[in-house]
């Protein structure tokens, strides 16, 4: 099947409304029990999503429970320091996200009243397709479509749709007006949430549960026999970097890189400045290796411990204290080899 778009066509309106039945029958009995889900509301509705892109649920559960703990709503969330948001998204990574939730709910604690469509919501910091259907359709039952990695996986194999595509973006856009044709427009909210629900934990990309799946009698690529075949995503050709980083303790304190505030991607947080960033280099000793992936990169982090006789200072780097380390929001996993190098300290 070339085309999914003319398969869709010849789809009987009962299928599709059997379709509709099915999942949502399905969702209100197995859908796992999710503190969103749980009293839900705008607000939670909205952390999630934020929470959500691009991190697994598992991940998000102990972020979400500590966000609800500190900003339990917009007004808490609006009124608090930028550092503290920060501090509090510490682990997650993609630390944009926390600074454009921190300028929504400023927005919207300014508002008279909350818009509720799809195109209103586009107009807030941070919200792209995805999460401005999930929010209007979820919070306001607006007849909206989400297209996620779930719901492709799940309409590909649906369709047995062969095409390849040219990476996630280019599938989310041809999968948009299908998944607007098999919406339920009378519980667009709770349709949606099945649609990412079968995917995340019953269509799963490698080995999937077809015996247990609600709507297995429709899916096209069960009947064929090969549904892990799908779907058929182009992935960026992984990158390798190399960065190398100095770890330098004098006088009990460490120095730090912060990124300035209106960095793109990390303002405001610390790291352990890069090796060619500090000067003058007397002497260095490589103590550890870590690797990590960021996106399409897999990057090998090499630390060097390096014994100053003098360090001046570059833009935007500090001497921090040992004991003022915790205060502090790093990026990513540097908290977690910051605690392991400072363990090691003589």
């Amino acid at each position: 099947m070339h085309n999914a778009n003319e398969m869709v066509k010849v789809w009987p309106s009962s299928k599709i409304v059997e379709f509709q039945a099915k999942l949502l029958s399905w969702y209100n009995a197995e859908q796992r029990t999710l503190p969103w889900r749980d009293n839900p509301s705008l607000y939670k509705t909205v952390v999630s999503e934020f929470m959500l892109q691009q991190t697994r649920v598992q991940t998000v559960l102990p972020y979400f429970d500590k966000w609800m703990k500190l900003f339990p709503d917009f007004h808490s969330l609006a009124m608090a320091g930028d550092s503290s948001v920060l501090k509090s998204w510490e682990g997650l990574g993609y630390y944009s996200r926390a600074r454009n939730l921190h300028k929504l709910a400023k927005e919207i604690t300014g508002l008279k009243k909350i818009p509720r469509t799809r195109k209103a919501w586009m107009d807030f910091p941070g919200v792209g397709p995805y999460i401005s259907a999930a929010i209007s359709s979820m919070a306001f039952g607006e007849a909206e479509s989400v297209v996620d990695g779930n719901v492709i996986r799940v309409f590909s194999r649906l369709l047995n749709d062969d095409r390849i595509f040219n990476g996630s973006a280019d599938a989310a856009k041809k999968y948009s007006p299908i998944a607007d044709l098999f919406l339920n427009k009378l519980q667009p909210g709770d349709h949606n949430q099945g649609l990412m629900e079968l995917g995340a934990t019953i269509c799963l990309p490698r080995t999937p549960l077809c015996s247990l799946c609600p709507v297995n009698n429709l899916c096209q690529a069960k009947i064929g026999g090969s549904p892990e075949r799908y779907p058929r995503i182009e992935r960026k050709k992984l990158q390798k970097v190399i960065v190398e980083r100095a770890f330098v303790v004098r006088d009990g304190t460490i120095l730090f890189h912060r990124y300035p505030d209106d960095a793109n991607r990390l303002g405001g947080l610390f790291e352990l400045p890069k090796l060619e960033d500090v000067n003058p280099v007397n002497h260095k000793e490589l103590i550890t290796v870590r690797r990590r992936a960021i996106s399409n990169q897999s990057v090998e982090e090499r630390i060097f411990r390096l014994v100053p006789v003098s360090v001046t200072l570059s833009e935007n780097q500090y001497w921090v204290p040992k004991d003022d380390v915790a205060e502090i929001s790093l990026s990513g996993p540097h908290r977690a080899w910051l605690i392991d190098l400072m363990a090691n300290l003589d």
